[in-house]
């Protein structure tokens, strides 16, 4: 009885910082997450040791601490950067999605085709970097030569309820051309912006010049 008795005034003494924690923690499950990024695989848009926010409301309201969906707020579509939990990669991963359910897409030497109409790309000045056009979204993409490149699939349709996504640093990211396409289920939401970078190669040093850069 003692210990159970101070067990509860110590819940009572400290209820404020309890609370404040837990609210903390289901803000972070329901609403917004941030995301350490460790690999190159969506260069040039994001950087390795950047840290991005995710907003979890962005497609959906769920149960703090579950994935029980309390309401749909709206659909993933062409051009976000989706953060997912990837079953078949049994890793956290984020990409830019490409093609939504009922989607035709190809890709012919690292040019999409999607729905029998080709991507747009511009030539930037600097080497193997372009402009990509996905409907309303214009950003970078990366094309730097590696062996045996997978450049180029065959038309597929996307799967009611599934979603492609492709890494902008296109010859370098592990995405649907090797782990399929993305239940809807396993994106957790929408990467928005650079809240903080840490430069590996310089002692982690903060990027003062990606603090609070858009992505999208």
């Amino acid at each position: 009885m003692q210990l159970k008795s101070q067990i509860l005034n110590t819940i009572k003494q400290n209820s404020v910082f309890i609370l404040v924690m837990l609210l903390m923690f289901a803000s972070r499950s329901s609403l917004a997450d941030w995301y350490h990024v460790p690999t190159g695989s969506m260069l040039p848009t994001i950087v390795e040791g950047d840290r991005i926010l995710v907003n979890k409301m962005a497609y959906r309201l769920e149960v703090p601490f579950t994935d029980i969906t309390v309401m749909g707020i709206a659909k993933p579509k062409r051009g976000d950067i989706v953060v997912f939990n990837s079953v078949k990669a049994d890793n956290r991963l984020v990409k830019r999605l490409i093609a939504e359910p009922g989607d035709t897409v190809a890709m012919e030497n690292n040019k999409l085709i999607i729905n029998g109409t080709p991507v747009h790309y511009e030539q930037r000045e600097q080497t193997f970097l372009q402009t990509e056009y996905l409907d309303d979204t214009a950003h970078f993409v990366q094309f730097t030569p590696v062996a045996n490149p997978r450049d180029s699939f065959e038309s597929v349709t996307v799967p009611e309820g599934h979603y492609l996504v492709l890494g902008d640093n296109r010859n370098n990211s592990a995405d649907s051309r090797y782990y399929g396409f993305v239940p809807a289920i396993e994106i957790q939401g929408k990467a928005t912006k650079v809240l903080l970078s840490l430069n590996p190669d310089n002692y982690y040093l903060p990027r003062k010049e990606r603090l609070l850069t858009p992505l999208i």
